[in-house]
């Protein structure tokens, strides 16, 4: 369709975003998120209306049709307001502006996000989803504000944004700290008082994978086994994977359940929350050697390559829940469909397998979902099994897909990277390792810039925010593993002068935490902190492990000082929190300070070979270095030896006698 059938075109029309370009045609005057319209709205004196959603948002796309696609309602934020669209996928920085506002004045957030604003920024209201009528009113209120009240909206602004200041505060510890074991059961005695030992997961009416949670309760159960830490994660990863939150026939998961057993789920899917699960499937299967989280890793990363993967190399960020207007009408299925597709002799052991009902089993029609108590299937079922799948897949590719964000972001890339480093670890796959390096190869190619500055998207070809961050957080992460995985000493010296960047122009002296936009940008009106660990962890609880494990592996005082600082800043937090869970991250950190990590220098011809038998096992606390070379790090110095392979197992700078096999040096990390 050519832009002149269109009766309408805002400004959003030369925008790169998916979620910005669905409302460019919109008679909703939106614009971008930028100086020059702030500059506008200063200049008519008009207040903002900034509305923020993303792609996949199914309540987005609702309100758009209701009040967004409406005349009458397009002309009142025309003529009263400016308008701007922002993805909160591209712009977390403004995002988290607002939506701090919105949890300040409701006690709660979510998105869309909708805000009126002083013609400067600073937020007088904020809310979700609103309908057309009610959204009307809110509208009208703000008009007759700003025509006769207008003193009150500043001062409402005011002290709005005094409380958006004051939320991501933190006091610079600085007494001397200790962490002590005695201290870190109690944080693991919490994360265990909020597991739902019934379905797994949190305790609530909804459920989330929260990836990061379980993969510190993994190393819990590894130090502590007669807890039931264990219990936790294998239930959770069990119910999951059998759950409808768990595409059966793919592979992938959706963001959350509606439900507390996992079967129902909001059908959007998000590279963040696949990328993290695949990471921590395949550290689950290095704990237990179940060969179904070996299953899930290999499907869910079959599905986000094959779905997912642009030609340059880089990952799209999501996949919409709806399709032809309609949430997960792309995956489920009445019980005849199935039947005119699986054999007639194997449909009763197919529908019963998958909990196929003539009624259906939500909403008149049928998600997939498993019995998570099901018996060890044979090899014969499973190959009946695989048949069906693909009858199943072939015919679903002939449906309507959902709609895709093909926006690629950095972070979220680099968050894929991680996990198929985590998947090569656990499996021992070339082609995962080939493709971690691909993945960097994108990043390096296409988002970072002269200086170490990375970008944070990429569409056709073009890139235009500046990074947050989140962006340079995974990335080092993903270098500093990288590493591990290939003892290739360019991923340690890119992870290093990255590093170095970020602290040049995100350090924030006066709390020594990091703050989550560059000192390159244009201010906003509260210069904002990641501090809690939510679905994907915080920036700062990942950039302080990054400074631990650097400055382990480089023998960098000043970074395992930083690392320190930082975690003592949070300790408080960490140790009053009834739920440590939003400090998972920072938990992991703690770990690694009460049990300072190994570290495994492998030297010699079969070093690659070594390291690979040896990751496959789960030694959270540990980190790999060597090579067939010396090379040049501090802790290899004057330990290899010629023509023949030594593995010394070190903490603290002190190493126990070499040995020359990796059971026997297992023995050692145990």
């Amino acid at each position: 369709m050519n832009e002149e059938s269109h009766q309408f075109t805002n400004n959003l029309i030369n925008e790169t975003s998916p979620y910005l370009l669905q409302h460019a045609h919109n008679p909703v005057n939106w614009n971008a998120w930028n100086n020059e319209t702030l500059e506008l709205a200063k200049k008519e004196n008009k207040l903002l209306i900034i509305s923020i959603g993303y792609s996949s948002c199914h309540w987005c796309h609702v309100m758009e049709h209701e009040s967004f696609e409406d005349t009458t309602v397009a002309e009142l934020m025309n003529t009263h307001f400016i308008p701007i669209k922002v993805d909160r996928e591209e712009r977390p920085d403004v995002d988290d502006v607002y939506m701090t506002a919105c949890n300040l004045i409701n006690g709660s957030g979510g998105w869309p996000l909708n805000a009126i604003a002083l013609p400067d920024g600073r937020p007088i209201w904020a809310g979700t989803y609103f309908p057309k009528d009610q959204w009307i009113k809110i509208l009208n209120q703000f008009i007759t504000h700003k025509n006769n009240d207008y003193d009150r909206l500043v001062e409402s602004a005011e002290k709005l944004v005094s409380g958006i200041q004051s939320v991501d505060q933190i006091i610079d510890v600085k007494e001397d700290v200790t962490f002590q074991e005695e201290e870190l059961k109690s944080i693991g005695d919490r994360f265990l008082n909020n597991v739902d030992f019934v379905n797994g997961g949190k305790e609530g009416s909804q459920k989330f994978p929260l990836p990061n949670h379980y993969e510190f309760l993994l190393k819990y159960a590894y130090k502590y086994p007669e807890t039931k830490a264990l219990e936790a994660v294998t239930l959770t990863l069990d119910r999951m994977m059998s759950g409808g939150i768990y595409d059966q026939i793919e592979g992938g998961f959706s963001r959350y359940t509606v439900d507390n057993i996992w079967k129902v789920p909001h059908f959007e899917k998000m590279l963040y929350d696949n990328a993290q699960l695949v990471s921590l499937y395949s550290k689950a299967y290095q704990f237990t050697s179940d060969d179904n989280y070996a299953r899930v890793v290999k499907e869910t990363l079959s599905f986000m390559k094959e779905n997912w993967l642009d030609s340059s190399g880089g990952y799209y960020s999501s996949y919409d829940a709806d399709s032809e207007g309609e949430e997960g009408k792309f995956y489920i299925w009445k019980k005849e469909e199935f039947a005119s597709i699986i054999p007639a002799e194997e449909f009763e052991e197919f529908a019963d397998y998958f909990n196929i009902s003539d009624e259906g089993n939500w909403e008149e029609h049928n998600i997939l979902f498993l019995d998570p108590e099901r018996k060890k299937e044979s090899a014969e079922f499973l190959k009946k099994k695989e048949n069906w799948k693909q009858l199943i897949l072939n015919e679903r590719r002939n449906r309507v897909y959902p709609g895709l964000d093909d926006k690629i972001l950095c972070s979220w890339n680099a968050l894929l990277l991680n996990g198929y480093i985590d998947a090569y670890k656990a499996f021992g796959d070339e082609t995962y390792r080939e493709e971690a390096i691909s993945i960097w190869n994108f990043i390096e190619k296409n988002l970072l810039k002269d200086g170490e500055r990375l970008d944070r998207n990429y569409k056709n070809g073009t890139s235009t925010i500046n990074a947050f961050l989140d962006d340079y957080a995974f990335v080092i992460k993903g270098l500093i593993h990288l590493y591990e995985i290939t003892f290739d000493e360019q991923y340690l010296t890119k992870a290093d002068k990255i590093t170095s960047y970020a602290k040049k122009h995100f350090l924030n002296e006066t709390s020594n935490m990091l703050n989550y936009t560059s000192d390159l940008d244009p201010p906003l009106i509260a210069n904002k902190a990641e501090l809690m660990d939510g679905v994907i962890p915080g920036s700062n609880s990942v950039m302080a492990n990054n400074f631990h494990n650097l400055g382990l592996l480089l023998y960098n005082k000043e970074y395992l000082e930083i690392s320190e600082q930082m975690l003592t800043n949070m300790k408080l937090s960490i140790e009053q929190a009834s739920q440590p869970n939003f400090y998972s991250n920072w938990c992991n950190l703690f770990f690694s300070m009460v049990y300072e990590p190994y570290e495994v220098a492998i030297l010699g011809p079969e070093s690659d070979q070594i390291s690979k038998e040896m990751m496959s096992h789960f030694h959270p606390n540990a980190l790999y270095l060597g090579g067939t070379t010396e090379g040049s790090l501090q802790l290899l110095e004057d330990k290899l030896q010629e023509g023949e392979d030594f593995i010394y197992v070190c903490v603290n700078k002190s190493c126990k006698i070499p040995v020359q096999d990796a059971v026997s040096a297992m023995k050692l990390l145990d």
